[in-house]
């Protein structure tokens, strides 16, 4: 299929520079954001139709001080949490594409921002997807760390506690996402960085590349010496840095790109040392 000559939206050069990566790479790491989502029918925030977009004020249920600070903001977020589309979302076809890269034993890992654990319901192993940001479908207290099931805290909330607290020691509770405030996981970003490090080809799906530390294995890889493809509807600041960028819709760019044929070349992106070393 040509691509990126037509509607403008692409590059056929990209295109092709894209499929041929992808034929070479023997190991990739995928960075995904919530433009990977979106065909789920789970908005981004930042994009056209954005929850940022349609109601900034809506970003300071993310903001972690204010949260703790203001009780009326944590009952806007629990409703906000009851009506998430999460919850009656149905992984796509840019989900499934990672399932059969990962099938084809290429995929090292998959490091996403996103919170809706579509990759995993999409088939694709637990323990090769990276939470940066966590998961909505657990809850955690800020004040004694209890963990617990998002769906029982969202019982409560229906049955008429507007901001339930924890039941082991009375905090408060929130879903088990990163907010703006609070540092990730440090596991998780070890685990995130060995695999950016260990990749022949980046590939970031879906994402601004405007939050950190997230953005910053984009920059990590590739000075690192992996090629990058960026698959995003908006410019990003590395698309300068990228081998490729694509602008097409992600349930169309990545089946594609994973489907290209495997290219068995003498000069592959990158070389090896001892596989024992890779982490």
């Amino acid at each position: 299929m040509q691509r990126g000559t037509a509607d403008g939206t692409g590059d056929g050069a990209d295109w092709q520079r894209a499929r041929e990566l992808f034929g070479r790479a023997r190991r990739i790491t995928a960075l995904t954001g919530a433009g990977v989502s979106t065909a789920s029918g789970i908005p981004d925030f930042r994009g056209p139709n954005g929850v940022w977009t349609k109601n900034p004020a809506a970003q300071r249920l993310t903001d972690i001080d204010t949260y703790i600070a203001d009780p009326q903001v944590r009952e806007e977020a629990w409703r906000s949490r009851a009506e998430h589309s999460a919850w009656h979302a149905e992984p796509n076809a840019a989900h499934r594409a990672f399932v059969d890269l990962d099938r084809s034993g290429r995929l090292g890992a998959l490091l996403t921002q996103n919170i809706d654990e579509l990759h995993q319901r999409a088939g694709l192993d637990r323990d090769r997807v990276l939470e940066l940001h966590g998961t909505i479908y657990r809850t955690v207290c800020l004040d004694c760390g209890a963990t617990g099931p998002m769906s029982a805290a969202l019982e409560r909330v229906a049955a008429g506690e507007p901001d339930p607290p924890c039941r082991s020691c009375g905090g408060i509770l929130k879903s088990a996402t990163v907010s703006f405030g609070q540092s990730l996981d440090p596991d998780v970003l070890r685990s995130a960085q060995r695999a950016t490090l260990n990749c022949d080809l980046f590939v970031a799906a879906g994402t601004s590349l405007t939050v950190y530390p997230a953005a910053g294995f984009v920059e990590l890889a590739v000075k690192a010496g992996a090629a990058l493809v960026i698959c995003n509807a908006e410019p990003t600041p590395y698309d300068d840095v990228a081998s490729a960028v694509l602008r097409e819709p992600l349930v169309e760019v990545l089946p594609e790109l994973v489907a290209a044929p495997l290219i068995d070349s003498p000069n592959p992106l990158r070389t090896w040392g001892d596989p024992s070393t890779w982490g």
